[in-house]
Order: structure tokens, then sequence, then C-alpha cells
């Protein structure tokens, strides 16, 4: 036990001077004003007040919007390749999972920067429409162009999520589906997708919350002048030196974050209260036959 704990104390010690050191600045900036000397502090609450402004408001709301439509994008087309990979051969899905999780090995700053070459009005894309005689379209410094970005970089956490839970699915559940008589779409409706639903809910998780405080891909993809909650951070911090003000806006952040967490900590639990209806409760799967 001795040994274990002497092991524990390097990481105890990266931990505090890396992470809690760090908080407690954060939280120490936050409630104080700005000033000119590092060492007086003048307690306040008015750079949580300042952020109640309707423009700061509205780049938190434009936020949240856009982190809702990439998890909800990133359900729809995530689960069907989740289902696919999860009933392919062991070998194959190996191999599906690899070609999935490689783009996770290059830098999300590349993988962003990739798509401005296939988004641009000489892009790729553009390209392609002007070939067969289309007009080109405006596609970067939009909302699409953000979203897509997100989409591209954080969907494969949504997949890995949902398919680490249909792999590890009892089977018997959907064979003693058919079994009663139900076809493949009430099978998948009442059986595959209720036990999938703790795979959703880590994958939300996984997803929205980086695309809510993300600043990496509204800076490439949505120009200078797009302003999501992560830009406002990073130009409060690097550009105007309001760091009093940056580090209210990262805390009022950290509390969104965690109440999202708490919200699917909750969600997840209910399916969980749920699920035990359906492999032990009245004898696990009734279905009436067609």
């Amino acid at each position: 036990m001795k040994a274990f704990r002497n092991l524990v104390k390097p990481y105890l010690f990266w931990m505090g001077v890396f992470i809690v050191i760090p908080m407690l600045l954060i939280i120490l900036y936050a409630f104080t004003r700005q000033g000119n000397d590092v060492m007086t502090f003048t307690f306040t609450f008015d750079n949580f007040i300042k952020f109640f402004d309707p423009i700061f408001l509205k780049v938190l709301g434009k936020s949240l919007q856009i982190a809702f439509v990439t998890t909800l994008v990133s359900i729809i087309l995530g689960y069907p390749v989740a289902y696919y990979v999860a009933n392919t051969k062991e070998k194959t899905q190996t191999l599906l999972i690899l070609l999935i999780t490689i783009p996770m090995w290059i830098n999300m700053l590349v993988r962003t920067y990739s798509w401005i070459s296939i988004l641009s009005d000489n892009g790729f894309l553009n390209s392609i429409l002007k070939a067969i005689g289309l007009s080109p379209v405006s596609l970067m410094y939009t909302d699409f162009a953000v979203t897509l970005g997100m989409v591209y970089n954080f969907m494969p956490f949504m997949i890995l999520s949902i398919y680490t839970v249909l792999a590890k699915m009892d089977k018997a559940l959907i064979a003693a589906s058919y079994d009663l008589g139900a076809n493949r779409l009430q099978t998948f409706l009442r059986i595959v997708l209720p036990l999938s639903v703790p795979g959703i809910i880590a994958g939300i998780t996984l997803v929205f919350l980086p695309a809510v405080s993300t600043f990496v891909i509204p800076k490439f993809l949505g120009g200078g002048n797009y302003m999501l909650i992560g830009n406002l951070i990073e130009n409060q911090f690097i550009t105007v030196g309001e760091w009093n003000f940056g580090s209210a806006i990262s805390l009022i952040m950290a509390m969104v974050i965690m109440g999202s967490m708490l919200l699917t900590r909750r969600l997840d639990r209910n399916v969980e209260e749920s699920d035990k209806g359906v492999n032990h409760g009245n004898g696990g799967v009734m279905y009436g036959r067609q």
C-alpha cells in the first residue's frame, strides 16, 4: 500500500501544479477587479455582471445552438455507422474502428485547416460545381462550415461510444425478440435502441462539451469575426488582456459544462433503471405474435 502511495505522489504533484493552482488563479481573477498592481486585489462581482450583457449572452446562446446541432447531427449520422460496425465480423470491426480513429491521430488544427481547401471559394467542392456548370457556393465563414468542422472532428467520439454499447449487447435478447414474433423494426425500437441509450448519452457528453467550448474550429472555418464562447475567452486573455473578465467567463462555462454532465448522468441513471425492466421484468421480452 505504501509503495502504491509513492507511485501516486508524482501524479498528485502534477495535478497540484498544472490543475489546482491554475484553477485557483482563475477563481481569484474572476472575483477581483482589473488593476495595475498584480498583488493588490479588490473583490467584486462586476466580471460576472458584465457577462449578462445581451451581446455576451447572444454569444453563449450561439455556442449552445451550434453545439446542440453538432451533437444532433453526430447522433443521426453516427448511430447507423456504429450499428453497422457492431454487426459485422470481428476482423471487419477492427478494420472499421481503425479507419474511424485514424483521423483522430492527426492534430485537430491540421484536420480543421484541411477543410479550408475543401470549402473555400476556389476549393475542391466549388471546383466540382464549376466543372459541372453550376455556380459556386459561398460556404466558408458560415454556421454550416463551423458545424461541419465540429461534426467531422467530434463525431468519432459518438460512434465509438455507441459502438461500445452495441458490441457488448446480449444477442440472446434480439434472438428472443424474433422468436416471440417481433420484426426487425420492432426489435430495434424496443430492444436495441433502449439498450443503446447509455452509449448515446456518453456520446452526447463527449461531443457536446468540446463543441460548446472549442475555439479553433470557429476561428478557422468561421473567420475572424465569428465569435463563440471559446473565442470570446481566448480574445479576453490574448487580445484584450482582460484576464479577470475572461476568468469569469471560464467559470460560467465550467458551471454550464458541469450542469450538462449532471443532466446526462441523471438521464443515464433513469435509463439504467428502465433497462432493468427489459432484462428482468416480466420475463425479459414481451411481444404478441403478429
